[in-house]
């Protein structure tokens, strides 16, 4: 059961609402059971179940590819795609900061932050530094158009994510939503050469990623933001002052299914 906890506060303790969700996405239902405080929470309380649905809903498309004779050619250690830009919404970012501040012991903390120093000198080298904290910080929607030139130039650099270590993910069970939703059915080979190779990704019934964009742009009347991952944890320490639990967490949680109707419907 997910639950979108309660900050502590001075109000007389309620007693939480639950509720029973069922969203139809193209690949089918997706459901989960929450229980909704009556507090204030920050944005990061909805990650996880946004997160939960948007992997019921790959799973059930995974489903429907094997039953067609597809095969997923992603497996453990398979790690092209960890070199390709990986855009991240801000509540994800928050989200990814607290559990690097709260969960990690010191050590790795201090290997994650020695690999993001390393890969932002290799950014500034090539001279992708400026623009990635450009888009990270736009006060206006970047589009795809505008973004393919530097999605290209950063994976021609062929950068490992700080994240991976042995061409596996240490942060697994909280990478961020567009990592999840990569799925591919082409060989797995083909992923060294996307730029040539035409991999052949599996559709994406609740791209995460975005709906949380648009949930932050609703919430906070800014525009949809996405943020490069190398960047997210200083854009997360810069802005930590905007994660507060300014939101009733019924409120977090209508508008989040607003986002998803209006994502399904579009």
């Amino acid at each position: 059961m997910e639950a979108l906890r309660k900050m502590p506060t001075m109000e007389p303790a309620h007693p939480p609402e639950r509720l029973d969700l069922s969203i139809a996405t193209p690949a089918g239902p997706v459901t989960a059971t929450v229980e909704i405080s009556t507090g204030f929470v920050p944005v990061t309380d909805i990650v996880p179940l946004l997160r939960r649905l948007g992997q019921q809903a790959q799973t059930l498309e995974q489903q429907r590819a094997t039953a067609t004779g597809q095969v997923i050619s992603c497996a453990k250690g398979c790690a092209a795609c960890c070199r390709m830009l990986v855009p991240v919404s801000a509540p994800e970012a928050f989200a990814l900061r607290d559990m690097v501040a709260t969960l990690l012991p010191e050590d790795r903390r201090q290997a994650i932050r020695r690999a993001l120093a390393d890969t932002t000198a290799r950014l500034e080298q090539a001279g992708l530094l400026a623009q990635l904290r450009q888009v990270a910080e736009t006060d206006r929607p970047i589009a795809d158009e505008a973004m393919e030139p530097i999605n290209r130039a950063y994976y021609a650099l062929k950068l490992p994510c700080p994240y991976l270590e042995n061409e596996v993910c240490s942060i697994y069970e909280d990478r961020p939503a567009a990592c999840r939703e990569l799925l591919v059915t082409s060989p797995a080979d083909w992923c060294q050469d996307m730029v040539n190779k035409p991999i052949r990704a599996l559709p994406v019934p609740l791209r995460i990623s975005t709906i949380l964009g648009l949930l932050w742009s609703d919430l906070t009347s800014s525009p949809p933001r996405l943020i490069p991952l190398p960047l997210a944890l200083d854009w997360a320490d810069r802005h930590a002052a905007e994660n507060r639990a300014g939101w009733k967490a019924r409120t977090i949680l209508d508008k989040a299914l607003d986002t998803i109707g209006k994502f399904l419907s579009r």
